[in-house]
């Protein structure tokens, strides 16, 4: 199980001034998915630093930018950082696992499976298990159980009916088709 990525520590503890009382459940809510899209997809070193920094920065824009149309800020994040550390290389990669990660249908042939393993991960994690793509129920419930929800789901609920309340036409603008 993957229990310490240090360039994920590293990049929530850089923004925990903007999680607030939500970094515990936005940690504990990026090391499931993570721990989700490694049993789905292992890799080499770079795929774990790819999946690292995604992960870290697919949700991130709900704090940072303060909106629940979190997905342009919170790719922005990770194209800066990509830019800034010398990995430009990885944006196309790591810009579509974020982009895609709530699309609801699989994403198009020739997409990197990267994207596809990470929607699904999401998918997982977001679901509390519900969807889990192969994945058995033990392995689910080990997971979550390392990682405890530490009231994320809770919060993204808040956000999904405070949003509903102001945009009733348009409540959930991270969905993808």
């Amino acid at each position: 199980m993957l229990t310490a990525l240090p360039t994920l520590d590293a990049l929530l503890a850089a923004h925990a001034g903007s999680l607030g009382e939500d970094a515990t459940g936005y940690r504990h809510h990026a090391y499931r998915v993570a721990n989700f899209y490694w049993q789905l997809a292992p890799g080499d070193a770079d795929a774990l630093e790819k999946l690292s920094i995604a992960v870290a920065f697919h949700d991130l824009g709900i704090w940072t930018a303060g909106t629940f149309d979190y997905l342009p800020p919170s790719r922005v994040l990770a194209r800066d950082y990509l830019h800034q550390t010398g990995k430009a290389a990885w944006m196309v990669e790591v810009d579509a696992m974020i982009e895609c990660h709530h699309k609801v249908m699989r994403t198009p042939a020739g997409t990197s499976p990267a994207v596809e393993a990470f929607r699904r991960a999401d998918w997982i994690d977001v679901s509390l298990g519900v969807r889990r793509f192969g994945l058995t129920r033990r392995a689910v419930r080990d997971v979550m159980a390392a990682f405890p929800d530490a009231g994320f789901h809770r919060r993204l609920a808040e956000l999904t009916l405070t949003r509903l309340r102001h945009h009733p036409v348009d409540p959930l603008p991270m969905v993808r088709w």
